[in-house]
């Protein structure tokens, strides 16, 4: 499957929804960046030490998709800049509606 360059790829699976991140930990500030070869780029503030980078992540997902923290997680590359999340009780259309909303180019698949 061939990420676009120019927007999010937004993957429906049987569980949830799948977005691809790459994170950039101890930035200036919480905030969502735009695309990054099909992954969400985003920053947060926290260091990437005792999981405080993948809180942050799971924070500012939820802010910007309005959805609970519950309904957010981090399934994959938990240690890594590149990471899987779970997105669960909304819809890959809704989320490509919000994080257009938001600025950022999405496409949805799956």
């Amino acid at each position: 499957m061939n990420a676009p360059a120019d927007a999010v790829l937004v993957v429906a699976a049987g569980d949830g929804v799948r977005l691809q991140l790459r994170v950039k930990p101890g930035g200036r500030s919480d905030r969502l960046v735009g695309p990054h070869d099909g992954a969400l780029k985003l920053e947060v503030r926290a260091a990437p030490e005792r999981g405080r980078a993948n809180d942050a992540v799971i924070r500012l997902l939820a802010v910007v998709l309005d959805v609970g923290r519950s309904n957010v997680e981090v399934t994959g590359g938990a240690a890594s800049r590149d990471k899987v999340v779970l997105l669960r009780g909304i819809s890959a259309v809704e989320v490509a509606r919000r994080l257009e909303a938001a600025g950022i180019a999405a496409e949805v698949r799956g």
